[in-house]
Order: structure tokens, then C-alpha cells, then sequence
């Protein structure tokens, strides 16, 4: 089994916590298979509390026991090389039955199949509305996916929720499950980074928009501001070499230069990731380390370093002492696409993007790098770090 996969995915020494879900949810699994009622469980918790961990030991339970019929679907390109690869390398479990969700309900409607159990993973990544340029002409894949599965069984971040056709908050959960039995098991611990509970604050409250603070130093966990994209590359770099799985990565909204779209910034100028349909995902390829990482990479994979730049669309307003959400800057239209039946304010707009800085600032288990486009912005991170110590 890749080794990187492996470390990320099936931990040997799982806490005391992580059993006592993974306990419960068997539980829960076994009764609902035993309903009449179609039901779900839902994994809930933040970037980093090992959502995924959790998920995959009940993959690998259900899933390599020819008792039950199930299947694993992901809406995420990067995720679904993973988890291929994962399947290829463990006892039983078949390859076939890890699917997009797309194609997983277009197949089971077409050809009358049904499943003891579905697992979803990064569930907040379902359309909630119909998509027919991918191919989906449903209303909401989770509605879809609970009349196909006797147990449905969805990871939940609603943090991760980036674009209105993929909208998701727990009013529009419960409204979608409706009358079906559920349980939703909680994810409170952080495992991903070695950072402590401060730090995570920290993060969490520049993105939320409040007063800066120094970064509190009071774990193993490595926090620097660089003044410039350029040394902030030279050092990600250095890490890459010294320990592997260190990338740049960068919130939207860089101003197109000669024709150019890269990230371009002081002596800093890389391109964009791009999706390749090879089955090494972009985390792990070395050749990712010269191009810039987004959400559509990275979304639920581990980094060791991750070097963070923030972005146009982020800027300082000096009254308040807070970081700035600027919409109009964030050059990803696809974030702003409207809908029937949901109208999204300016300031819901505003928590999409504050909601792709945070979980990319999360990526790296070791260290946060970091360094911002805006120059007020940079400016004030930069004191704060240089005399906050």
C-alpha cells in the first residue's frame, strides 16, 4: 500500500476517541440495517479531526465482507484517485465499487441497484441542486443516495461548504433527510496538525475576522510570516527536500498579467495546479511542488509545510485591526453561481471564501507558512509576528 496514503488513512494506534465513534457508529449501522426505514449517520467536525480516519475503518469493515453490498463515493477528483489506490492495495475490497456520486446514482437508477450501505465522504461536497452540465439531473444526491442505501453513512464539515451549487448547512440537512432516522457522531479533536487548541484558534479567528493577535508559540508546531511570496517559496522548497509533502498553495483573485493567469507576487510567479488524469494525486506528485495548490487539490489531503498566500480578495482595515473579505477580488466565479431556491447575501459570499482560506491554512501537520498579496495586510502580520513573540 503507498505508504503516504496508508499514514493519512488507516492510522494503527487510533484514539480512545476514534473508537468510541467508530464503536457507536457499528451500533447504529447494524440496527439501521435492520430498519425498514432508509437511515444515516453523520460523521460531523472540522478540517483536521479525522473525519476520514474513521470513515475508512468502517470501509474497510463493510466493504471487504461479501455479506453486505456497498459502495464509497466521493465528489472530489483528487479524493477518488485516493481512495482507488487504496482499494487496489487491501484484501477484498474492490475498486469498482469506489465511485463519483453522479455516476454511482445514474448507474443504480438505470440498472435497479440498491446498497446495504453507501459511505460518503466530504458529503458537503454533494450538489444540492440539479448540475446537468455533470451529468446530474436529480435534485439533491443525498436524497438520491438514502432511497439507493438502507444506511447511508456521510461526512459533514459545513466549513468546507465553498460554492452555492454544493451549499450545504444543517437546516438543509435535516430538511433533506426529512423523516428518516439519523445520528450524528461529533468530531471535536484535532489529529491532522500538531498545533495546539491556541493555534487553531488563531487561524480560525483570522478568518472569522477578528482583531489580530500574535500566533501563540506554545507547541512543535512551526509558524512563519514572510514578507515575500519569493522567500516564502525558497523555504517550502527547502522543506520539500528535507521532509517531503510541502507545497504553496493560494486563495483567488491574482490579476492576470501578459495573458499570464499564475500566481505572481514580488519574485514569485508559478501556475495554477492543474488536473491530470494520471492516478498520482496532485498532493503527493513531486512536479506539484512548481505549481500553486487550491481547494480543488487539496480538499482532505495531509501536507507536511504548507505555504499560504493569501490571496487579492483579503485585505486590513486598520480601524477594526481585523483581516478584510473583499467578494469582488475573488476571480473564481464559480463560487458565486446563482440558484432557484436558495439567494446567497454579500456577506454568505464572504464566508465561502473565509471558508477556503481556512481549511487550505490547515493542510500542513508541521508548519504554516505564510505571506498576503495585500500590502497592509502583509505589513500587519509581519509586525505582528516580528514584535508579538
Amino acid at each position: 500500500m503507498n505508504e503516504i496514503l496508508k499514514a493519512q488513512f488507516f492510522v494503527d494506534d487510533l484514539s480512545d476517541d476514534q473508537k468510541a465513534v467508530i464503536t457507536n457508529m457499528n451500533d447504529y449501522i447494524k440496527q439501521g440495517l435492520n430498519r425498514k426505514e432508509h437511515s444515516v449517520a453523520i460523521i460531523q467536525g472540522a478540517a483536521g479531526t479525522g473525519k476520514s480516519v474513521v470513515l475508512m475503518e468502517l470501509v474497510r469493515q463493510y466493504m471487504t465482507d461479501k455479506r453486505f453490498k456497498t459502495a464509497l463515493v466521493v465528489n472530489h477528483p483528487e479524493l477518488y484517485k485516493a481512495y482507488q489506490d487504496l482499494a487496489e492495495s487491501i484484501p477484498n475490497m474492490h475498486t469498482k465499487s469506489i465511485r463519483r456520486p453522479t455516476a454511482l446514482i445514474n448507474d443504480a437508477e438505470k440498472n435497479n441497484k440498491h446498497y446495504d450501505i453507501i459511505f460518503v465522504d466530504e458529503a458537503h461536497l454533494l450538489y444540492s441542486k440539479s448540475e446537468p452540465y455533470a451529468h446530474y439531473r436529480g435534485q439533491n444526491q443525498l436524497t438520491d443516495l438514502m432511497n439507493l442505501a438502507k444506511v447511508v453513512v456521510v461526512v459533514y464539515d459545513f466549513e468546507q461548504v465553498f460554492q452555492s451549487k454544493m451549499y450545504w448547512d444543517k437546516d438543509l440537512l435535516f430538511k433533506t433527510i426529512d423523516k428518516h432516522p439519523y445520528k450524528m457522531f461529533d468530531m471535536n479533536f484535532q489529529y491532522r496538525m500538531v498545533a495546539s487548541n491556541e493555534q487553531v484558534e488563531w487561524m480560525d479567528d483570522l478568518t472569522a475576522q477578528k482583531p489580530l493577535k500574535p500566533f501563540p508559540e506554545n507547541s512543535d508546531f512551526e509558524y512563519k510570516m514572510f514578507d515575500t511570496a519569493g522567500e516564502l517559496f525558497e523555504n517550502i522548497k527547502k522543506r520539500n527536500k528535507e521532509v517531503g509533502m510541502s507545497r504553496v498553495v493560494a486563495t483567488s483573485g491574482f490579476p492576470r498579467i501578459d495573458g499570464r493567469h499564475n500566481v505572481e507576487m514580488d519574485t514569485f510567479s508559478l501556475p495554477w495546479d492543474e488536473w491530470d488524469p494520471q492516478r498520482t494525486h496532485w498532493a503527493k506528485r513531486e512536479g506539484s511542488i512548481t505549481q500553486v495548490g487550491t481547494i480543488y487539490t487539496l480538499q482532505g489531503f495531509d501536507l507536511n509545510y504548507v505555504g499560504m498566500i493569501i490571496g487579492p480578495s483579503f485585505g486590513y482595515d486598520e480601524k477594526t485591526d481585523t483581516m478584510t473579505i473583499i467578494p469582488e477580488k475573488y476571480s473564481h466565479k464559480e463560487i458565486f453561481k446563482k440558484r432557484k431556491d436558495i439567494k446567497f447575501t454579500q456577506d454568505e459570499y464572504k464566508v465561502f471564501i473565509a471558508n477556503v482560506l481556512n481549511v487550505l491554512m490547515k493542510r500542513g501537520k508541521y508548519g504554516l507558512y505564510l505571506t498576503a498579496y495585500d500590502d497592509a495586510l502583509r505589513h500587519r502580520l509581519m509586525d505582528l509576528y516580528e514584535n508579538g513573540k
